[in-house]
């Protein structure tokens, strides 16, 4: 093929994805968020999915080395609200979950706030997406803390026990 064909291909190929647009899973979002959960996001009402971390569930309770059992869900879903306060957030999408969410590295300024919840403990790296985050989750679990500091069920683990014990009835 010659150069110039190449490049009139190239062309034409340029100007059938422009027409078309680009993919909306690769639009910035950006606005005030508010919390869902400690890895879920809502920006002018679309919900976001964090890429590349898990955090507990609302309802998902650890145990602290003393015993006592504490809302860890619930503790991750604030430490991120205080993160974020009322600033401005981007979301960088990367792809869409099986419920239709975008998903994404999101932003408050420079800081990447998955990463941030990694290393704080508060979520752990979602190894079968992304290895992304592996590094914090190290940190936080050798620092042991937040969800690190005594024991807990991982949160795509805690999920599957939930779903079943609901589709299977009280037992």
């Amino acid at each position: 093929m010659t150069m110039a064909r190449r490049a009139a291909l190239v062309f034409a190929l340029l100007l059938v994805f422009s027409a078309i647009g680009p993919a909306p899973a690769r639009d910035l979002i950006v606005g005030v968020a508010s919390v869902v959960d400690g890895d879920t996001i809502e920006i002018h009402g679309q919900r976001i999915r964090l890429f590349g971390i898990d955090a507990p569930e609302s309802s998902q309770l650890c145990v602290r080395p003393t015993g006592e059992r504490w809302y860890c869900g619930q503790r991750a879903s604030f430490a991120l609200a205080d993160r974020i306060g009322h600033a401005t957030v981007s979301c960088q999408p990367r792809d869409f979950d099986r419920y239709g969410r975008v998903v994404a590295v999101c932003f408050k300024g420079n800081e990447d706030l998955n990463r941030w919840m990694v290393a704080s403990g508060w979520a752990a790296a979602y190894k079968q997406y992304s290895l992304d985050y592996v590094a914090e989750e190290v940190g936080a679990r050798r620092s042991r803390i937040n969800i690190w500091s005594g024991e807990f069920e991982m949160p795509w683990d805690w999920r599957l026990q939930h779903r079943r014990r609901k589709s299977n009835g009280p037992k």
